[in-house]
């Protein structure tokens, strides 16, 4: 296993880009509850320990705190934000609250580059989001950068090799912020760059087929990135002892059975069974508008069909799932978590007892841009590894309201519209996700010299490097206006098309 950098949860919605900034330095990240004892972390190897920013005030009641032992382990530690307050409470010093809150651009003035700031200019633009700061060092520290508003917005220990910021390097509105992460990781932890693609791949075959040994895995492959790049790494792990299970759920793409069949079954020649069960679906959902419920149903059903489909394929111990690492940490209440909940994922949990099926996720580690790496070293083709994301639940979650045949069909063939000349305009590859929503409400409209009165498609469209964030993509309006006429004219039940202009936050990509 590589060395371990762990990074303290304390609610911040930018937790997983600290841990991806630092996967990209090729150094292996891991997060963890903020509560974690400091000698589960030295049981894990971790080597440098990273306290993430939170929305809360270090002196609140509910304030999540640290095990304060994690301070006498004898690795770096680095505070972010809401961190470098928790260094300051804990080690001695003093954290009040800031009269004049700074959110967003600010300048960094560094005056002492040490290890942290090493070969950077010296003057930078930082992002903040914080309504306390640091007023008091604690014992052993000194300022080595300041903002407008705080003198002690960054301040080191190098002795304990203790280092705070009060600002946000991971996200890119921070100036050379990936190379102050780089700094702590390299000079300060002196980490190896070991997690590589080459790396994870051997090492994760090898876990593989030590888990499954002679064994049987069943998956459950929907042909979207994930599913698709765990079928080829299982594959690659155990061969015939894998067994895919392609469930038509009535709630995919236009194609996608037959696309899935062709190129699984007959060009990779892995093992594939289809289950059409879209009519129990459809039947299990009908007049379910809650998004939440509608996931749930989903889920609770796609075990189900998938636990019948087992008698036919005989016996297996194994099942096998395309959970990534965010899946994972989302997937966590707020009753554990400082961070909300904003939706529960279908990967994660949900099986019954009495199917007695051990889990194999090979991909359990990874962020999205990672598993595109392994599928793209693992042979997969490009319309495969760089296919944009699809939601578990499928068009069930882009149907808003109630779901019926006629509304996924008219949808289905809108999304086939957008598709199509998302890829013949060649921005299919240059934005994060293109989609259509279905909206349940009828607009007047004429059609020839007819009245017309149909329903509205909405056209979501983002740019985004890891779906943390995301900003409506501006596409040219030509291209807008032959997507719109298409959708209008080739599409039964249309009457208008609109385009989402929303970003994220404060919406989210999904609709629902």
């Amino acid at each position: 296993m590589p060395q371990t950098i762990a990074v303290l949860d304390f609610g911040s919605q930018l937790t997983q880009v600290i841990a991806r900034r630092i996967r990209e330095c090729q150094v292996y990240s891991k997060i963890f509850h903020f509560s974690t004892p400091a000698a589960k972390l030295r049981e894990e190897g971790v080597i440098g320990i990273i306290l993430s920013g939170g929305p809360q005030s270090v002196y609140a009641k509910t304030a999540p705190h640290p095990d304060p032992a994690i301070f006498e382990l004898g690795v770096p530690v680095l505070g972010i934000c809401y961190g470098v307050q928790l260094m300051g409470h804990f080690l001695g010093g003093h954290v009040s609250h800031s009269k004049e809150r700074e959110y967003g651009h600010g300048h960094l003035t560094i005056k002492q580059p040490g290890k942290l700031f090493a070969k950077l200019p010296r003057k930078l633009r930082v992002w903040n989001s914080h309504g306390d700061k640091l007023t008091k060092l604690p014992p052993g520290f000194r300022p080595i950068g300041t903002t407008e508003n705080s003198p002690y917005a960054a301040i080191e220990d190098a002795t304990r090799r203790f280092y705070g910021i009060q600002f946000h390097p991971e996200v890119f509105h921070t100036e050379r912020g990936v190379d102050m992460i780089r700094n702590f990781l390299l000079g300060v932890c002196r980490a190896k760059q070991d997690w590589t693609t080459r790396d994870f791949i051997s090492r994760t075959i090898a876990e593989i087929r030590a888990q499954v040994g002679k064994g049987r895995v069943i998956l459950g492959l929907s042909g979207g990135v994930d599913s698709s790049v765990a079928a080829a790494l299982l594959h690659k792990a155990i061969g015939k002892q894998l067994t895919c299970v392609f469930v038509d759920n009535g709630l995919l793409r236009k194609g996608e059975r037959d696309y899935v069949q062709k190129l699984y079954g007959r060009h990779f020649h892995i093992d594939l069974r289809v289950v059409d069960a879209s009519k129990l679906f459809l039947r299990r959902l009908k007049g379910v508008t809650e998004p939440e419920q509608k996931r749930k149903i989903i889920g609770r059903t796609f075990v189900a069909v998938f636990e019948k489909s087992l008698k036919s394929i005989g016996h297996a111990e194994f099942l096998g799932q395309g959970t990534l690492y965010p899946d994972v940490i989302e997937s966590v209440s707020i009753g554990n978590n400082p961070a909300s909940l904003i939706k529960t994922h279908h990967n994660v949990g949900g099986l019954p007892a009495r199917m007695k099926l051990k889990l194999v996720e090979p991909l359990r580690q990874l962020f999205k841009d990672e598993v595109r790496r392994v599928g793209a070293a693992l042979g997969l083709p490009r319309e495969v590894v760089w296919r944009q994301p699809f939601p578990g639940p499928g068009l069930g979650v882009r149907v808003m309201g109630d779901l019926t045949a006629e509304k996924l069909e008219i949808l289905r063939n809108a999304d086939a519209v957008l598709h199509d000349e998302m890829m013949a305009s060649g921005y299919y590859y240059k934005v994060w996700q293109s989609f259509c929503v279905f909206l349940p409400v009828r607009t007047v409209g004429v059609f020839g010299d007819e009245r017309t009165y149909d329903y509205v498609i909405a056209l979501r469209v983002v740019e985004s490097i890891d779906a943390m964030t995301a900003d409506w993509a501006r596409l040219p309006h030509e291209l807008l206006q032959k997507i719109s006429s298409r959708i209008t004219n080739e599409v039964r039940g249309v009457g208008r098309v609109v385009f989402d202009i929303s970003s994220k936050p404060p919406a989210t990509i999904e609709w629902e």
